[in-house]
């Protein structure tokens, strides 16, 4: 049976854990439902969204087709706790580069709940170190063990 000071111990870590999966999922599912519809479909639909905007068409599509699979992507790595610093900082920057676009639409509502993800993603940032139940604690341990 665990003391209490142990258990309180492990609650950082699991709470860690939990905002990691909640993340991890919800970005995942973006990328995995704009795929399923269809990459193309998605990148064409930010195009009207972008047309009183300098930026270039070709580029707002470019971009399109490309997010999906960098969200399905990033969201499966901190659903793994897999590369979770470099998921996490990525992430930050791709939510950097969203907020950007929005406020060249003006829009204003959609950068108040961007700006709810990147301190999301600040605080696993800062509160990496309790990344405990991951694939990347478990794979540095067994590297301790065959290291010399």
């Amino acid at each position: 049976m665990r003391s209490p000071a142990q258990s309180q111990g492990r609650g950082p870590a699991l709470a860690f854990l939990l905002l990691r999966l909640t993340l991890g999922l919800n970005i995942c599912m973006h990328g995995v439902s704009r795929i399923a519809a269809g990459p193309a479909t998605f990148a064409n639909s930010l195009i009207p969204m972008f047309q009183k905007t300098p930026l270039p068409v070709w580029s707002v599509r470019a971009f399109g087709l490309a997010l999906p699979w960098a969200e399905a992507i990033l969201g499966f790595l901190l659903l793994l706790g897999l590369y979770t610093r470099l998921a996490l900082v990525i992430g930050s920057l791709l939510i950097l580069v969203l907020t950007f676009g929005t406020a060249l639409r003006q829009d204003w509502s959609t950068a108040g709940v961007q700006l709810i993800y990147a301190a999301v993603y600040a605080a696993l940032l800062a509160l990496d170190c309790w990344n405990d139940y991951s694939l990347d604690r478990l794979l540095s341990r067994s590297q301790a063990r065959v290291g010399p």
